[in-house]
């Protein structure tokens, strides 16, 4: 018996040795399959390929519980695919992840005492990009620690040359297509971090605010934010509210506001709820969306109120300068001077925007910036989606996905940030125009003959990374886009369909004429033990490196499928990782006891010696176990496969099989039953488990000289 088997298994020596040993062997590249998934005369499968894209890591810190998740599920399904003889590529990535990681740098810029404003953008920029290159080392090392067995000669970042020059590409033809334009629109602007967003960049938050209601003119309107106010100058009522039918519409009044006499225009406008507050309103166009709309319907002046840093303007007097948090308590002591405050409800209850990292309140403004025209690309994926040529995991969220086709907006692609692949386009400011111009060739403006200067934004990240499944193939003539276009699986959180995937199925449609995926799988948040989110500031983030280093990778990857039904979250406890090492342990100690029984005897696969009934019955189990577990995994049940793997090994083989064979030490078919079935569930088990079986396959007479990984899946 191997000597290897006389003391306990032992994850942290096995693992790094095990890995080297596949890395080495090369088969996770496509380009080097197995002998027999060569010869199309042993696999059916044989010129089949099945593509699966990681979603590009972000470069800027290090792997979370969540991580290890994807990593999980989906080397165990390119696992599966690889021992069904299919040339399977899974194309790993890291993204710079744009105002992700701009964020993570200027908190470290925080701690010493710099701030990214001021700072020349090109020292910046490269000090970022020795920060993420620093922490690609760590993470890519992290991926390998998870047993990931990806082409890591096919390794890919969002950085790449290629990677941008598609991107421009994709940017060029939608311009020329119409689907790109720049406008001045309101947009949403986060003080903190000065930078635009996206609408799926903000968050909802429900709040506490006084709700104040002021004296305007002969009206009384209700505002939470007093500090928009200064730039009121209309007031606007639904035209078919009885309480004002005496007014009309342009309608001049003089009245007493807070910095002096002014002149307001009455508006009518059946956008108004006539069931909000007393049903007239003063409208802010600069800094809110629905007064924006107003305005533009109206054709009224937009006038800014707060700069991009949340201070108030000129426009507010001896409030100028002021941040908002300072100058709101102000602004109601002077209009309570005026006698303009009618009554402040303390506690109203409503719902603010927030950037997502900061939690800043988000204060619109308008801005010129590029927008993609959503719409027709959106109709397009609707089109294929209600055809079926898209299956959901699990299917709920095919009819989100729809439903926010259905409805979808223009998509802000300006960031003002440094951190990304700049925007190749000049501007106009006398046309308030711009122009894509990939070879930095205009000086001056096709329309206007004025001069142009360059865009300084960059493209939101997701814009760059709705790209990846094509662009990391090669689009559009690299022989890995022709053999492995469209990917077969797309495989993520579902927190992040809109942002990621769903845009990835519009321009991969737009741009190729072909879905990038034909499956989507969305996997759930890894929560803590106690089901909370995970957070830094609540200092319960988990590193999987942690479980791993501590009880081994198997038992942290069979910890995070066993029971983990896709789009649910998984609560992850410690405890819950320790019992899966129990098993990591009982699949060792089940091997020393076969091969301390095998010694001596020679396994002929096909040739069994007298089998008795209970032998025959055992191995019809495992054969059925075969059959349920490979459909399982095509259907992408993993969970199921997993815990009927985790029972059947340890209650009915090791429990109940392995111990009445113990009766029948000396019976050669008991023996013979016992090898067979354990090669079968050694190669069932890889998948989920990929260290400690092939730790074992080699030391027994089946997986002598050869690679559990690169081993046939056992047929039924």
């Amino acid at each position: 018996m191997d000597p290897k088997f006389l003391k306990p298994y032992e994850p942290s020596e096995v693992e790094p040795r095990i890995y080297k040993r596949w890395e080495d062997a090369g088969f996770f590249s496509p380009d080097n399959q197995s002998e027999w998934a060569n010869d199309p005369k042993t696999n059916k499968n044989h010129g089949k390929t099945f593509t699966l894209i990681m979603p590009p890591t972000n470069a800027n810190g290090s792997l979370h519980a969540g991580h290890g998740l994807v990593m999980t599920v989906e080397d165990i399904i390119v696992r599966f695919k690889r021992m069904n003889g299919f040339k399977t590529l899974w194309l790993p990535g890291l993204d710079h992840a744009g105002f992700e990681t701009q964020v993570v740098y200027e908190k470290k810029l925080e701690k010493e005492g710099r701030s990214r404003f001021g700072m020349d953008p090109k020292v910046l920029y490269q000090e970022i990009l020795d920060f993420t290159l620093e922490n690609s080392k760590n993470i890519l090392s992290q991926i390998r620690s998870i047993g990931a067995s990806c082409d890591w000669s096919r390794l890919k970042f969002t950085l790449d040359p290629d990677i941008i020059k598609t991107v421009y590409g994709t940017f060029e033809k939608l311009f020329k297509d119409g689907l790109v334009y720049r406008g001045k629109r309101i947009i949403s602007w986060c003080p903190k971090h000065r930078t635009s967003f996206s609408d799926l960049e903000i968050k909802d938050e429900e709040r506490n605010d006084p709700l104040y209601y002021l004296r305007y003119g002969p009206f009384v309107i209700a505002t939470t934010r007093p500090e928009t106010k200064f730039g009121d100058k209309y007031v606007v009522m639904h035209p078919d509210d009885a309480r004002y039918m005496e007014f009309k519409d342009g309608q001049k009044i003089e009245l007493e506001w807070i910095n002096g006499p002014i002149t307001a225009t009455i508006i009518k406008d059946s956008a108004i709820d006539m069931a909000f507050g007393t049903g007239a309103m003063t409208i802010t166009p600069w800094h809110d969306t629905a007064d924006f709309e107003i305005a533009s319907r109206h054709n009224l002046d937009k006038e800014q109120i707060i700069d991009e840093g949340g201070k108030l303007l000129p426009i507010a007097g001896k409030f100028a300068g002021m941040k908002i948090g300072e100058a709101r308590g102000k602004i109601i002591e002077k209009l309570q001077g005026k006698g303009l405050v009618e009554k402040i409800d303390s506690n109203y209850k409503h719902v603010v925007r927030t950037c997502y990292k900061c939690n800043t309140l988000i204060e619109p403004q308008v801005k010129s910036q590029w927008f993609i025209k959503m719409k027709p690309l959106a109709e397009k994926v609707l089109e294929k989606i209600k055809a079926g040529e898209v299956t959901y995991i699990p299917s709920h969220y095919e009819k989100i996905t729809t439903h926010w086709l259905e409805g979808i907006v223009d998509w802000n692609i300006s960031r003002q940030i440094v951190w990304g692949i700049p925007i190749p386009a000049k501007l106009c400011d006398s046309c308030d125009t711009g122009f894509v111009d990939l070879e930095d060739a205009l000086t001056t403006c096709p329309t206007c003959s004025k001069e142009l200067r360059k865009d300084n934004d960059t493209f939101d990240t997701w814009f760059s990374s709705g790209q990846w499944p094509f662009a990391a193939l090669g689009f559009p003539s690299n022989k890995d886009f022709e053999t492995f276009y469209p990917t077969n699986l797309m495989e993520t959180a579902g927190e992040i369909i809109f942002f990621w995937v769903t845009r990835m199925l519009m321009l991969g449609l737009y741009i190729t004429n072909k879905l990038p995926f034909k499956t989507v799988y969305l996997h759930g948040l890894v929560l803590d033990a106690k089901g909370q989110k995970m957070s830094k500031s609540k200092g319960n983030v988990i590193n999987p490196l942690d479980l791993t280093s501590k009880y081994g990778t198997d038992a942290f990857r069979m910890g995070v499928v066993v029971g983990n039904t896709p789009g649910t979250s998984l609560a992850l406890a410690e405890d819950r990782i320790k019992g899966y090492k129990h098993f990591s342990n009982k699949i060792w100690n089940i091997s020393r006891y076969i091969l301390m029984r095998s010694e001596g005897f020679d396994f002929d696969k096909n040739n069994p010696p007298e089998l008795s009934s209970e032998d025959k019955f055992i191995l019809d189990e495992v054969n059925k176990l075969k059959s349920e577990v490979t459909d399982d995994l095509e259907n992408y049940r993993l969970y199921m496969a997993a815990e009927k793997l985790y029972h059947f090994t340890w209650h009915s083989f090791a429990d109940k099989i392995i111990e009445e064979s113990k009766d029948r030490a000396n019976d050669l078919g008991a023996t013979w039953m016992l090898l067979s079935a354990w090669e079968t569930l050694l190669t069932l088990l890889h998948p989920f488990m990929p260290f400690v079986t092939e730790e074992a396959w080699g030391s027994f007479q089946f997986g002598k000289g050869s690679l559990l990984a690169t081993t046939r899946w056992p047929k039924f």
